[in-house]
Order: structure tokens, then sequence, then C-alpha cells
């Protein structure tokens, strides 16, 4: 596709987009009047407009019926479950039985490696990138000592080559051949949050599979963002929260992927709780415990409906758009966000902005991290005074994610067209 550096080509790349129609489905921020420019759904995704509506079925409910919403009225509270793993199973590509949506993602990656990291004498380290997510990396820490280990250790952190911030898959590859005899769990993010790149998740979990550890993966930047199959790619498990690309509110509920080798299998280790026991004889509230043959074998809790309720309104927006239709438009916006910050640096003798986002779209989603190597903060401070909502990460990354579901070619554009302001 040809870009143009141009109000116009932003406007007719608009009016050819069959999804923009979906913007019209979410409630902006306003400054001076107008809808901000929201590039931050890498960090919390917009309010739906159905959200308010789903949870107020959600109250309802539970103010004419009371317990019983649990069971009467239009969405009892029961089988709420059951109508979001068929949705949300297109989403991270897998069979809707693989698919549990339960607490938070730090509380659920902790309960998949309660059943997936039991280090022996021989096997006990934990491969991840370096610098993941901080409570990816509190997570595994605590793990390790909750099993009377050092987390130095236990923890191998794959490095970016020197000057470099990303990190090449034959790296990882050989580290994880290094520490083959001795690594437990390979348990990397989806996509990196600082410098958004996209892993090589088939690869990486056929090398941990090789190396004879379990793969699991951390999706919080991935899920509603790029294309998964983690039933195909044999993953192990995976975690994800909801609020970011997957719109379903701050603190929103998350979701986990446990292969059907583990999820059918009653006897693998896990931390169990009441909600994870046999439908059929959960309420005869029996001592012993009788796992579900699926993913929801590993809920704890009862689950919250008003959080489910939110989850809703966001997935019915993915039906409706299709994951394939955003796919191809999120791989389209965000080249047109590298093009106008590339054709900003070459207006300049010197690199104003260093995206340490990898260009190629296999290796990227909706997020764009741009390494300022001159005045960083002042600029994103000038960028928000402009109506402009993004990420500071330091000590001098200003992150961006122009999201498909919301987000305009016109947004691109009217972005760049700041920033040049800003810089001149």
């Amino acid at each position: 596709m040809k870009f143009e550096n141009t109000l116009a080509c932003a406007l007719q790349l608009d009016k050819e987009d069959k999804l923009n129609h979906l913007r019209n489905s979410f409630l902006f921020p306003q400054h001076n009047g107008k809808d901000c420019i929201y590039f931050t759904g890498n960090s919390l995704g917009l309010q739906p407009k159905n959200t308010s509506g789903e949870i107020k079925q959600v109250l309802d409910s539970w103010a004419v019926l009371g317990v019983e919403g649990h069971f009467k009225g239009e969405n009892p509270w029961m089988h709420f479950h059951d109508k979001l793993t068929k949705p949300l199973a297109k989403i991270v590509g897998c069979l809707a039985e693989e698919i549990v949506i339960m607490n938070a993602l730090t509380v659920n990656l902790h309960l998949m490696m309660a059943g997936f990291y039991r280090p022996t004498k021989q096997r006990y380290k934990i491969i991840c990138e370096a610098k993941a997510f901080p409570s990816d990396q509190y997570a595994f820490a605590s793990q390790a000592l909750l099993h009377n280990l050092k987390p130095e250790d236990v923890i191998v952190e794959v490095k970016p080559r020197e000057g470099k911030h990303v990190l090449h898959t034959e790296d990882i590859i050989s580290v994880i051949e290094q520490h083959a005899g001795e690594t437990a769990l390979v348990l990397f993010s989806g996509i990196n949050y600082y410098s958004g790149q996209y892993f090589n998740i088939k690869t990486i979990t056929e090398a941990a599979h090789k190396a004879g550890a379990y793969a699991g993966f951390d999706l919080a930047h991935a899920a509603g963002n790029v294309e998964l199959n983690l039933h195909d790619w044999n993953v192990d498990f995976a975690c994800w929260c909801t609020y970011k690309y997957l719109n379903s509110g701050p603190g929103a509920v998350s979701g986990t992927f446990i292969h059907e080798r583990f999820a059918r299998d009653k006897n693998f280790p896990r931390l169990a709780g009441w909600w994870g026991n046999n439908k059929l004889t959960r309420f005869k509230m029996e001592q012993n415990f009788d796992a579900i043959p699926t993913a929801e074998g590993w809920q704890l809790s009862t689950p919250p409906a008003l959080l489910l309720a939110a989850h809703k309104a966001a997935l019915d927006i993915f039906e409706e758009a299709g994951i394939e239709n955003l796919h191809q438009k999120r791989k389209t916006l965000t080249a047109y966000l590298h093009f106008i910050l590339n054709g900003i640096n070459q207006k300049y003798n010197y690199r104003v902005i260093e995206i340490i986002t990898l260009a190629n779209e296999d290796e990227r989603g909706c997020q764009v991290s741009m390494f300022m190597h001159k005045n960083g903060k002042a600029i994103f401070d000038a960028l928000t005074n402009e109506g402009v909502i993004a990420d500071w990460r330091e000590p001098n990354v200003i992150r961006v994610a122009p999201v498909p579901l919301y987000n305009k070619y016109e947004d691109v554009w009217r972005f760049g067209n700041i920033i040049e302001n800003i810089l001149q």
C-alpha cells in the first residue's frame, strides 16, 4: 500500500476501512471538546458504550432476584463463563475447553506455576526475557523462594545483544539449549511490554519441549492484539489480562489457556477450589476434589459476574469485527505510523526518534516504542498538552499503540503532525 504523509491520504485510508464504524462503539476521553488521540490501548483499552448496559443487567438481576440470579433471569450467572470462552478462543487460537476466565493475571501465573513449575535437584531453572514485566519477575523470584531456592540461581534472563533493544530468536534458542538439562520452565512474554517485540511463540515452545521443559507465556500485550494459535503451537499454558487490547475495564478479570493434554488430566497437580469441582456434584459440598476435565478445573472461587459482564461487552465487539479483519487493519495502521515517524526522522541530520519496535509485521503488534534521544519527557508532556494520551516508560521511551477497534488513520497522521510541531 502506498502511503503519503498527508491528511488527504489518512482520510482516504479511513474511508476504505470497513471497520471504521466500530470507533462509534467506544467512549473517548475529551480534550478541548474533541476526542483525544487515544494511543494507550496497550495499557488500558477504551470503554465500550455497551459496558454499562451489560453491568446494569447483572445489577438488575441482583436487585430483583437476589441469590436466584445465579440460576434465573436473562443471563443466569452460573452460565456466564460458558458464553465467553468461544469468542475468546477465536482470539487466542484454541479450543473453548482450553480457556478459563478467572482472577487476575499474576494470580493466574502463580496458579499455573504451582503445577507447571515443580523443580527438582536437576531441573529448577526458569528462562525468561530480560526486562520482563516486573510482576512476572516478582512471581518467578517468589516461586523460587517457595521452593527454598535462590532466585539468582533459578532465573535465567535472555538479554539483547550489545547496543540492541530487542532479542534475536536464535539467541533465545541458544540460551534454552545451553541450560537444557537444568531448565524446568520457559516463561516468556508474548509481546515485551517495553520494546513491543512480538516473540516467536511457536519456535520458543518447540525449543522448550526439546529441552524437556514446559513452555508458558504471559500474553498481557498479545491477547486481542496479534495472531495467536496456542493450541496448534502446542503451548502448555498462557495467561493474559483483559483490560488492555480486550477493553474489559481497569483490573478486569483475567484469562488462562491450558492445553487440552493437561486440561483433560484430572490428576495434573494444581491448587484447587470449589468452583473447579465437577459441576454435577459441586453443590453436594463433598470433601474430595473432583476436577472438571477442562481448563475450568483450575477455577478457585465463584466467578465475578460484574467483571464477566464487562468482558462480554468487549468480546461482543470483537465478534462483530472478526479477529482476522482486526489483524489486517492492525498491520496497516501500525505500518502507517512507522512510515510517518520515519519521515520525521529523515528531516533531521540526527536521529530524533529511534523506533525500537521492529518494523516487520510478524514481529510486532499495535505498539510502537519510541526511544527519544533528546528531551523525551518534555516531548511526552507536550503531547499530553495537545490531547494525545500516550505512555511514558523510563528512562526515555514513549509507547504508542493505534488500536484497530477504535483508532483511525487520521489519528496517526495528526499524531505525527503534532510531533513535528513540537520538535520545531
